[in-house]
């Protein structure tokens, strides 16, 4: 009786044993983003994802209606009028203290295409990121070794125009010398050029323009709809909230200029999200009572 005990202890112990190797060897397996590029080429622009370890085994890359938050299930705001999701496992974006590992996990480009790169998820070894794009359009994916590389190409088949976006300039600002907004070249998809020019400036400023201390005040909106230009006058609906916060500065500072450069537009007239302005009718430009100081 002890030995048939024996040898079921044993047995046991082969088992527990095996069944704990292929998470540890996952858990080895598992790769670190470090790095996240983006760069415009003839005809494409390229998103890559670098990572120390392999390179992620599976590789998930297709267009969504919605950027959804991993593991929230709350939807995560990305400029543009594609969303192109990319979903990487077995990976991570964090160190073991829970730092990330690959610079801001939003982040704008001044591409054709490509307007911003998000982060959406990090969770048990499941990387999600969403990649708004100006225009949906074809898409290729393949990856590199020495390092271990994701890469998205996004193809351009389209011709774009430059238009100004205004964002703070936080140097004029805080000297008092006006204005106090700086314009930034983007190219954008004809005929929308307004359009266009808005949704960039709610992309906010690049990385390297934010070094130059270049900064979108939002006022606590997250996009815009309802834009229209009739007779001179551009008229624009705030989505998410509006607050000026008590600041002389606001999200009309920049909007302002950015869809006056038109010769289309010679007043601008901008609704809270509720559809509310304080000088509807007339030609002269107007703002909400949220954005008041």
């Amino acid at each position: 009786m002890s030995r048939i005990r024996t040898v079921l202890a044993l047995i046991a112990c082969v088992v527990a044993i095996g069944g704990t190797t292929p998470a540890a060897v996952a858990a080895q397996q598992t790769s670190t983003l470090v790095a996240v590029r983006a760069a415009h080429h003839p005809d494409y622009d390229r998103v890559v994802f670098e990572f120390t370890g392999p390179v992620p085994a599976q590789r998930d890359v297709g267009y969504v209606p919605e950027l959804i938050g991993d593991p929230s299930g709350l939807p995560v705001p990305v400029a543009g009028d594609a969303i192109l999701q990319v979903r990487m496992t077995p990976a991570r974006g964090h160190d073991d203290n829970g730092n990330v590992t690959y610079g801001p996990t939003r982040r704008t480009y001044a591409l054709p295409n490509v307007i911003q790169v998000v982060n959406s998820g990090d969770f048990e070894g499941v990387l999600t990121f969403g990649i708004g794009l100006a225009q949906r359009t074809g898409v290729t994916v393949f990856t590199l070794t020495n390092p271990s590389r994701v890469v998205v190409d996004i193809a351009t088949p389209f011709r774009t125009v430059p238009v100004n976006v205004h964002f703070l300039d936080l140097y004029r600002f805080e000297q008092g010398v006006e204005p106090y907004t700086r314009a930034v070249s983007r190219q954008v998809i004809p005929p929308a050029t307004a359009r266009g020019a808005l949704q960039r400036l709610f992309a906010g400023p690049t990385q390297e323009e934010i070094a130059q201390r270049l900064r979108f005040v939002n006022s606590d909106a997250i996009g815009f709809t309802d834009l229209s230009i009739v007779d001179g006058v551009a008229r624009v609906r705030l989505t998410g909230g509006c607050s000026s916060h008590g600041s002389t500065f606001t999200v009309a500072g920049e909007i302002f200029p950015t869809l006056k450069q038109f010769s289309s537009v010679r007043w601008v007239k901008i609704y809270d999200p509720q559809g509310r302005t304080e000088q509807p009718t007339g030609q002269s430009d107007s703002i909400p009572e949220c954005l008041e100081p």
